[in-house]
């Protein structure tokens, strides 16, 4: 009889030692492989699966529900993210209704002759919801106070398109490094070649003259001033000079 429990619980235990098939259902074919060989294989390579695993972790698409483009008053974003937010508490969607995102991304501004990053939205106007699209949630999100409507709704009263997955991650997942997402991070120049500044410090403090280049990587211009008669070059950075 003790040789029978044991043959008992060896599927329990296999069973269990299967277990992350049930959150990672796309891995689950190779994991199920009968060959004896392969599974070794799984085992030499499970360093670089944990870390495919943790890149899908942390992207999107890969949670709960599907992503939709909700459209709102522009200016009211946040608002109407609050609204939201308290509309899906009270009517109990936390089950359907999982996430609302006002999707921002840094950019580098000069403000007072220094660069500042600061946070601006993407899309002025529109906020992502992740969902499970059903007639409630339907009916939740259209009638929060500040909502205009869903993008992707081909006629009134059709339930919305969800996202691809490259709009999901384009929208929420594009990192710093990507090429498009540095043009966007492209600094936005206070001063521009032609306008007329003042010196505020250094030994041409209080001289007047105009801007003849702009060196953003450095944060220095050039400014032609009139020293002694003479229009003559002077590098300077951004904090030195004012706007006349």
């Amino acid at each position: 009889m003790s040789d029978e429990t044991i043959q008992d619980t060896l599927p329990e235990e296999s069973a269990t030692s299967d277990t992350p098939e049930e959150t990672l259902p796309e891995d689950s074919g190779d994991v199920e492989a009968p060959d004896v060989e392969a599974e070794s294989e799984t085992a030499v390579d499970g360093d670089s699966d944990d870390e495919e695993d943790e890149i899908e972790e942390d992207d999107p698409w890969t949670r709960p529900g599907e992503w939709y483009v909700v459209h709102t008053q522009s200016g009211y974003e946040k608002k109407v993210t609050a609204n939201l937010h308290s509309r899906i508490e009270s009517m109990n969607m936390e089950d359907s209704i999982f996430e609302v995102v006002i999707p921002m991304e840094e950019v580098d501004e000069f403000r007072n002759g220094r660069k500042q990053t600061v946070q601006r939205k993407v899309f002025p106007g529109y906020l992502l919801v992740r969902c499970r699209m059903d007639d409630e949630s339907w009916y939740c999100i259209r009638n929060t106070p500040g909502v205009t409507g869903f993008v992707g709704q081909s006629r009134p009263g059709q339930k919305p398109t969800p996202l691809s997955r490259r709009d999901v991650r384009n929208f929420l997942s594009a990192k710093a490094t990507d090429p498009e997402r540095q043009a966007r991070r492209k600094p936005k120049l206070e001063y521009e070649v032609g306008d007329s500044v003042r010196v505020r410090e250094g030994p041409f403090a209080d001289f007047s003259g105009e801007i003849a280049e702009i060196n953003t990587d450095h944060l220095k211009m050039k400014v032609l001033v009139n020293i002694f008669g003479r229009e003559t070059l002077v590098e300077m950075d951004f904090g030195q000079v004012a706007k006349l």
